[in-house]
């Protein structure tokens, strides 16, 4: 249900990135919408990984720089029929870890110093599993795809309303104040409606990474008790380089919020994420 969830989602997203380019030029517009959103995923598809990493200024590891953690991973990446990733170290005290990569032969796995220090092996074995569970679903690539839409139609959505305030846009099908009345209105709903797929995308993705991961490791109970941790220790000691447009490669939300926050959240609600959990221990998750 979730993957048709996704793929449904995706094409709601292409659909409304079309309308897009149709309100901003009519099919001049929708050429160029199109290129645009090629040429953003393009330089996603190859640079992302690097960007974001990068960007939290991880440092690759290797067998030798931290034994139990990098055997771990490899172990697991085993058991998930998975390429061994590149595994990262980010030097933050608040936990939480990501994957990245355009596909599994070019995946990478992070993780903060906090991280390892709060969790038992088998909590953190379990966080590590949901992580490769994303690449093996080729999420990450998803996520992107999914995150560029969103932005290119929200740059489309800004470009949109000046033209309207100017008195630009198309003028085959509508005329005066009733086109820039009605451009105005989709350069603001659009870009919300856009977020908010592109939400629902990431949701359904961690709950099939929270599966996933569970079976790959095999110990759903001991994912449950790392989100649970996690979810305490990340409000008292918050990621102090979290960005908005990388939040939702982390396990648990590095942004802090109140109800509104999570209302906007890319990521689902941890209590409901921990009783999936719980409920696929028992054997009873539908």
């Amino acid at each position: 249900m979730n993957r048709l969830k996704t793929t449904l989602l995706l094409s709601l997203l292409t659909v409304l990135m079309v309308l897009m380019g149709s309100a901003l030029g009519g099919k001049t517009g929708m050429v160029f919408a199109f290129f645009m959103a090629c040429a953003m995923n393009f330089f996603s598809y190859w640079f992302s990984d690097k960007i974001v990493l990068k960007m939290y200024g991880a440092r690759e590891i290797g067998a030798g720089d931290h034994p139990a953690f990098y055997g771990m991973v490899r172990r697991l990446a085993v058991q998930a029929g998975l390429p061994m990733p590149r595994v990262y170290l980010i030097p933050e005290d608040s936990p939480n870890a990501f994957a990245t990569g355009r596909n599994p032969g070019h995946a990478a796995v992070a993780a903060t110093e906090g991280i390892l220090r709060i969790l038992t092996p088998e909590e953190l074995e379990g966080v590590m599993a949901h992580e490769l569970a994303h690449v093996k679903n080729r999420d990450i690539l998803i996520s992107t795809i999914a995150a560029t839409f969103a932005g290119a139609i929200s740059l489309i959505g800004n470009m949109l309303q000046w033209g309207a305030m100017l008195g630009m846009g198309r003028g085959d099908d509508e005329e005066g104040a009733g086109g820039v009345v009605g451009s105005l209105l989709m350069a603001i709903v659009a870009p919300m409606a856009a977020m908010l797929i592109q939400m629902a995308v990431s949701r359904s993705r961690e709950y099939l990474a929270d599966e996933g991961g569970a079976r790959i490791c095999g110990r759903p109970l001991a994912l449950a008790g790392a989100l649970r941790k996690l979810q305490a220790a990340s409000q008292m000691i918050p990621l102090q380089e979290a960005r908005p447009a990388s939040a939702h490669l982390f396990i648990v939300n590095p942004l802090s919020g109140g109800s509104l926050a999570r209302l906007f959240s890319t990521h689902p609600p941890l209590e409901e994420r921990i009783a999936r959990l719980e409920a696929l221990a028992r054997g009873t998750l539908r």
